[in-house]
């Protein structure tokens, strides 16, 4: 059975919530981090408020998680590997209408995340988070219509059946220009990145 929208926005809370008591952050603290106020936050955080997808990838930055961990159950050994369509979270951004749903089956302890959006004719969507720790990979392959897709400065038209590969270390948008939605596949894998040799280690 699909989930509601309010449902939807109540995992968002409570995924948040958690994310941020974990780490053992105040309000104000991860305020500071992503550079979304104290009192959005909170709203968030008690699903008052239906956030942006530009928020909550700027919040999901800030924790070191994927934006699409934020829509998901935490991991648990126990969880299913089989996820049926009925069952994946689909959410709908309040501020440019695109569709995202999570693809992957809910809880369980894999490195990869697969997720379908589709972006309604016109629609722009932008990630400003530059750096992220862990490192995050993603690969975008096109289905259904055009996107452009703007990586940095460097541009890219990907058409159904491209593929592009990326790092989300600078700021990604997505756009399309097209007269009908554009349907696209997104594959993201999470690194942590190797710390660099203290420079007593360095000598011999």
């Amino acid at each position: 059975m699909e989930q509601s929208g309010a449902e939807i926005e109540s995992r968002i809370a409570s995924r948040l919530k958690d994310l941020r008591t974990r780490q053992e952050l105040t309000l104000d603290e991860l305020s500071r981090r992503s550079g979304v106020s104290r009192s959005m936050i909170s709203l968030i955080e008690r699903a008052e408020s239906s956030p942006t997808a530009n928020v909550l990838d700027k919040l999901s930055a800030s924790l070191g998680v994927t934006l699409a961990s934020l829509f998901a159950r935490e991991e648990r050994g126990d969880a299913a590997p089989l996820a049926r369509r009925a069952d994946q979270p689909e959410w709908r951004d309040p501020e440019t209408g695109y569709i995202r749903r999570n693809l992957s089956p809910p809880g369980f302890p894999s490195p990869i995340e697969l997720v379908e959006v589709v972006l309604p004719a016109g629609a722009r969507v932008a990630y400003d988070s530059g750096f992220r720790e862990p490192h995050v990979d993603q690969q975008v392959l096109v289905l259904e219509g055009a996107v452009e897709v703007t990586v940095g400065e460097t541009h890219h038209r990907l058409d159904a059946g491209d593929c592009l590969a990326m790092q989300l270390d600078r700021p990604v948008s997505f756009r399309n220009e097209g007269r009908k939605s554009s349907r696209h596949l997104v594959a993201l894998t999470t690194r942590r990145l190797a710390p660099i040799p203290s420079a007593t280690r360095r000598r011999t």
